[in-house]
């Protein structure tokens, strides 16, 4: 089935509502690229100002903005410090040791969130048999933690450690828009805690494609030629660009509804035999499932959610991953969940 009824595999898997589509057909545009896009510039300030930083940059994906980072913060044969979940290491192909010539040290740590001691005890310098610890990078919210939030306490003992060792610090902000509607704590505060740092347009914010990172003008100038060597120079962007900007504008505070939507998916989850789900553990707008109690394994549980027009990811034999966003209503979760507890039954 290609297009469920229930869409609930990614927030990636959003499209663009009517508005949307008008902000883009409208759009004045030019060759971004000389930045002479006038909508394209206008999401860039816009991004930059919301986060706090000099500068930003669009470009076609969140994966581009972590490769770009890499590369340009990171020498060959450095080595990153990330949760062992992250994006960059489980779901970017090899990227950092491709593009950057990066290792990364992956650390145990709960629900995509490592301690500040466990960095410490992660860094390495000094000795000539070892990489030379760069750069300290994490996902917010850590989306194989189940949506969770970094508190901006130990966000900011991060920053304190790395700049005490002589490290930059990265956050794939590809949902850093949720935390900040869950959390109520500012993108600027986030952002203030990173180096460099990024948010999707594509996921919950319901846009066609893109993202933008922001850093210093001094980052941003050195990203630019790794944007044109991994081609993602857009021409007349500002079609793209506009809908970023309606999203910004009109789809941010709508986030509270993804979320409440996955709470109510982990409440009537939690009470069909053979699932592990907590809905207190549910911050923002991911569910992950565990189902190693159940009759039927994560992917025959997803097999079988496609039958009924309901689309979940197996995230493994026995778990199953759920995301909410505007295009599923509270009447879409109810109907997900009651198709898995008839399939458990």
């Amino acid at each position: 089935m290609i297009n469920p009824e229930v869409e609930l595999f990614s927030d990636t898997k959003t499209r663009p509502g009517k508005a949307m589509l008008e902000a883009m057909m409208t759009a004045e545009v030019g060759d971004e690229q000389a930045d002479e896009d006038p909508t394209t510039n206008a999401l860039q300030k816009k991004v930059a100002d919301l986060l706090g930083k000099e500068a930003a940059l669009f470009v076609p994906s969140g994966t581009m903005c972590n490769q770009i980072a890499m590369a340009v913060h990171c020498q060959p044969g450095d080595e990153i410090i990330a949760d062992k979940t992250a994006h960059i290491i489980n779901f970017e192909a090899s990227g950092p040791a491709v593009i950057a010539r990066a290792s990364i040290r992956p650390l145990d740590g709960v629900r995509g969130q490592f301690t500040v001691e466990q960095a410490q005890a992660g860094l390495r310098a000094g000795f000539r048999h070892a990489p030379d610890s760069k750069m300290i990078a994490v996902e917010q919210t850590a989306n194989m933690g189940g949506g969770s939030i970094w508190p901006l306490e130990v966000l900011e003992s991060l920053s304190e450690l790395a700049k005490d060792n002589n490290l930059v610090t990265h956050m794939d902000g590809a949902r850093l828009l949720n935390a900040v509607v869950a959390s109520g704590v500012s993108e600027k505060d986030y952002a203030a805690t990173v180096d460099t740092v990024w948010i999707d347009l594509s996921k919950g914010l319901g846009c066609p494609i893109g993202a933008v990172i922001a850093g210093s003008k001094e980052f941003i100038e050195k990203a630019w030629p790794w944007k044109q060597r991994l081609g993602g120079s857009m021409r007349q962007s500002g079609i793209l660009a506009a809908a970023g900007i309606y999203a910004l504008d009109h789809l941010v505070d709508r986030l509270t509804i993804d979320h409440a939507n996955a709470r109510l998916l982990a409440t009537r989850l939690a009470q069909i035999p053979g699932v592990q789900i907590d809905p207190l553990t549910v911050e923002t707008n991911i569910l992950i499932i565990d189902v190693t109690e159940a009759s039927l394994s994560g992917p025959e549980i997803s097999a079988q959610l496609l039958e009924k027009g309901v689309r979940m990811g197996a995230t493994g034999p026995s778990g199953l991953r759920a995301v909410t966003h505007l295009d599923v209503d509270e009447a879409g979760i109810i109907r997900a969940a009651e198709a898995f507890a008839n399939i458990c039954s």
